[in-house]
């Protein structure tokens, strides 16, 4: 059985400026915006190259403003994306690598500025949050682990 992650739901504060962030400053494909009723909003936005889109709204979730964590972006020019993204204004926290060299630790803890010695896959992040403070990673991969 294949079982595929098509839609991550965001827990925002202000739909429009969410959407402004994931469209305009992000670059993200918008696919919908229905306002189907009052207090009931759905906005769809998709990353540039990926299967799985986010979506946020009025009515989605009860989950707290900014609470999603730890959300990954998957990159193959690390140094690129965040150039990119800090061109479009994004305060972006990095490159760095997890002192043990494994993904990186929640609390930041073990973080070491700069790219991953040698620079293997899956082994450099940046970090980046939207305006209610869901936390983004760009994780940067070259060469996919086998089965992946």
């Amino acid at each position: 059985m294949d079982l595929k992650l098509e839609v991550l739901v965001l827990p925002v504060s202000d739909v429009d400026k969410a959407k402004e962030f994931y469209v305009d400053t992000l670059g993200f494909r918008l696919d919908a915006d229905f306002p189907i009723h009052d207090g009931y909003r759905i906005v769809q936005v998709t990353p540039p190259g990926s299967a799985c889109s986010v979506i946020f709204g009025e009515g989605l979730t009860s989950a707290p403003a900014g609470s999603a964590q730890g959300l990954h972006l998957i990159v193959t020019d690390i140094e690129q994306a965040v150039g990119e993204l800090v061109g479009r204004g994004v305060d972006v926290d990095g490159p760095f690598h997890d002192a043990t060299g494994a993904f990186h630790h929640a609390d930041g803890t073990h973080r070491i500025p700069g790219l991953a010695p040698g620079r293997p896959s899956y082994g450099t992040f940046a970090g980046f949050a939207d305006p209610d403070g869901n936390a983004w990673f760009l994780q940067e991969i070259t060469v996919r682990a086998p089965g992946r």
